[in-house]
């Protein structure tokens, strides 16, 4: 085998140099880098700049090669197809560049742009189709080495469902790593769950590092955590723990009372326009998010563009938009999409409350699936659903409702007691308080 400059070899293609490197037998090359790989080569040949000329006519024997392999033209019929196959692989290396991270089930493939499709021609089909080959045999090692590193932090879910690990929390850091959404859904995350992994560093195409895999939940294993018992199969009782609504608003102090509700409860707003019920959950939403122990979440479905920004400056800001410009569809999406993590949340003994304005955009099938969500966990969590609505969707365990006389009237609270109750209210009142409601609904409707 002729003996090869530096020079020489740094024209190369990384493939002759592999198989270059074949030849001398040194081993662990294909980790290598380029440069460090031909500092190898040229160690094992013996000398630094040893000369090129050992075949006689001045050339070194390998690039010669490569550049008439280049050259010739191609006489086997499987050519086109296999060119096909390679652009293929190529297109099928590209990943979204959504949040600037790539989903890591596509195989953690190496996500670049099409280079070749780019500025730098069609024409060059041998040189394009070296180019990915050669960049990711070049990124691997440094890729490894990064995978070495383990985060813990807390995570924090985006509106797209994929989300961060947020080392120092609740602030961003530099150091936060990206969860793809394929992540979340595999292993049931949740906003606030505490988890461990390695990580790799940003590709090409992407802004932040990735969690490679999760390795644990909350310090339990991820399989373990994931192949829980299902949420619907979880035995469930009627509330017990009532919410007791701070402040001194009349209309959450008649709530709390006169229709009490608690952790587990399925509750509706109902009443015609203008009856006051975004008004009511909005209230009910800044005193719910004052309770300790609680994770609040505000889905906004159907709403009108003017009330966004009201629920934005408020204590409980919403987590998902979609304003009645958007379709069904789109509005059942998102409340399904918070209330399923919630009951993440809640079959890991959290409690959490989802409020929903409004359920008059959805179906009917799907408004009482997101009400008939709610349930109170034995000897586990809770998921408490409070939602408005024009009228009751079926199933609920409180139903509050506004009078939209006693509201345009401004006589508060305008509550309509005839319409309103609670299934088994011994067990968030006692009997005494059984009573007094009783008392209260017998004056309203006497009057």
């Amino acid at each position: 085998m002729s003996v090869l400059d530096r020079s020489a070899l740094e024209s190369s293609p990384l493939a002759d140099l592999h198989a270059i490197a074949t030849e001398l037998g040194l081993d662990g090359f294909r980790r290598l880098r380029k440069a460090d790989l031909i500092d190898a080569i040229l160690a094992r040949q013996g000398g630094e700049e040893a000369g090129g000329d050992g075949d006689g006519d001045g050339e070194p024997a390998r690039p010669r090669r490569a550049r008439a392999r280049r050259s010739a033209p191609r006489d086997d019929d499987d050519a086109p197809a296999r060119r096909r196959s390679r652009e293929k692989s190529d297109d099928e290396d590209e990943a979204p560049e959504e949040s600037g991270a790539t989903d890591e089930d596509a195989g953690d493939r190496p996500a670049r742009a099409r280079r070749s499709r780019g500025g730098r021609g069609r024409g060059r089909g041998r040189d394009r189709d070296r180019e990915p080959e050669r960049d990711r045999d070049e990124d691997e090692p440094a890729e490894e080495a990064e995978e070495d590193r383990i985060v813990e932090g807390t995570v924090e879910l985006l509106a797209n469902g994929s989300g961060f690990v947020r080392v120092s929390p609740p602030e961003p850091s530099d150091d936060d790593v990206y969860v793809s959404a394929a992540q979340v859904r595999r292993c049931e995350l949740v906003a606030g769950d505490r988890v461990t992994g390695p990580v790799r560093r940003p590709r090409r195409s992407e802004r932040f590092p990735s969690l490679v895999r999760v390795d644990t939940i909350n310090g339990r294993p991820a399989d373990e955590v994931a192949e829980g018992t299902r949420y619907d199969e979880l035995p469930a009782s009627f509330p017990t723990e009532r919410f007791d609504l701070p402040g001194d608003d009349p209309t959450l102090q008649a709530v709390a009372w006169l229709t009490p509700f608690g952790r587990g409860s399925r509750v509706t707003l109902t009443g015609g326009p203008r009856a006051g019920k975004t008004e009511a959950l909005r209230r009910l939403a800044g005193a719910l998010s004052t309770i300790d122990g609680i994770t609040v979440t505000v889905v906004l479905a159907g709403v009108r563009p003017e009330e966004v920004p009201e629920w934005e400056s408020g204590p409980a800001a919403p987590a998902t938009v979609a304003t009645m410009a958007a379709s069904g569809d789109t509005q059942a999406q998102a409340v399904e999409h918070a209330v399923e993590q919630a009951r993440r949340l809640a079959a890991r003994g959290g409690d959490a409350v989802v409020l929903i304005d409004g359920l008059d955009g959805l179906a009917p099938a799907a408004a009482r699936r997101a009400v008939a969500a709610a349930r109170n966990l034995v000897d586990g969590g809770s998921l408490t659903v409070i939602a408005t609505s024009t009228r009751p969707v079926g199933g609920e365990t409180t139903t509050i409702a506004l009078h939209p006389a006693l509201a345009a009237a401004r006589r508060f609270p305008a509550i309509d007691l005839a319409e309103s109750g609670t299934i088994r209210p011994e067990l968030l009142v006692g009997e005494e308080g059984v009573e007094a409601i009783g008392r209260a609904r017998s004056e309203t409707l006497g009057g």
